[in-house]
């Protein structure tokens, strides 16, 4: 089975200032690359071929640069979004563009060592919609999100939280609840399935930045 993935990448990139007044937030540079391509290519060598990637903000920039994927050995689908949809909203519009059953989804503004390889043979029980992956707390979200306990579980209450990576394989029936082209937030989705038990979750602990600001994006922030 092709296993679909899709890069979210339709965001105006706010907090990053001038920097995405005239480039794209996925087209930043990060270690003498795009960020966005930085993804592709590991996805490409993981055995990911059909790409979905959500664009609003500068879309033809991005459509641009990119292209069909075929320098990578990928095929690039692209979702428009006008205006954009938030990350729930915009990937309740793609779903027809995704043709796996999980799909993985992944923040093109975060920076990972982690295998793609081996979110490509992952599977999810029956009974659970999403799979997030975390890490520990940086240091621009101490509190952490989500509560990660044993054996996966995920919940939305107690003290020491771990933080969404941004990373996570989702079943389209997750998404199929919700109103079509309606702007609407994962993190808003997430914690109505978490507390229905809905979600699981692992700790990834290697590398992993979010590039959300000019500091991080130069590496300032230390993790």
């Amino acid at each position: 089975m092709n296993r679909s993935v899709m890069i979210l990448a339709a965001g105006r990139g706010e907090r990053m200032g001038d920097l995405t007044k005239e480039t794209p937030k996925p087209l930043l540079i990060f270690n003498d690359k795009p960020l966005i391509v930085w993804h592709i290519e590991k996805l490409a060598a993981a055995g990911f071929i059909d790409i979905v990637i959500n664009v609003s903000y500068l879309a033809e920039k991005i459509k641009g640069y990119l292209g069909s994927g075929s320098q990578w050995g990928v095929r690039i689908i692209f979702s428009d979004e006008n205006p954009v949809l938030e990350t729930a909203g915009g990937i309740k519009k793609a779903l027809p563009l995704l043709k796996s059953d999980p799909f993985l989804v992944i923040n093109s503004d975060v920076f990972s060592d982690i295998n793609y390889a081996e979110l490509y043979e992952l599977n999810l029980p029956e009974n659970i919609e999403g799979l997030l992956f975390f890490v520990k707390n940086p240091l621009h979200n101490p509190t952490g999100d989500f509560l990660l306990g044993e054996d996966g579980v995920v919940m939305n209450n107690g003290i020491i939280k771990k933080t969404f990576s941004g990373v996570a394989l989702y079943r389209p029936n997750f998404f199929y609840d919700l109103p079509n082209n309606m702007p609407i937030k994962l993190s808003d989705v997430l914690r109505e399935k978490v507390d229905k038990k809905l979600i699981k979750g692992k700790l990834f602990n290697g590398l992993w930045i979010d590039i959300g600001t000019p500091e991080r994006l130069m590496g300032q922030d230390n993790l």
